[in-house]
């Protein structure tokens, strides 16, 4: 498995959801219907999936 790093478009959409996360947690955007730790978690996982797929 060859890891690659990801595009800017994939860096910065995950840097937005994992942004909108930590205020969530910080009580700054109060009305989200998902915890905030997921919130994160998925911002990473989208920067995870644009190490792991080629071209992403």
């Amino acid at each position: 498995m060859n890891l690659s790093a990801p595009t800017q478009v994939v860096f910065l959409i995950s840097l937005v959801i994992a942004i909108v996360g930590i205020l969530a947690g910080l009580a700054i955007i109060p009305s989200l219907p998902i915890s905030a730790f997921w919130i994160v978690v998925v911002g990473y996982a989208v920067l995870a999936a644009g190490c792991l797929l080629k071209g992403a």
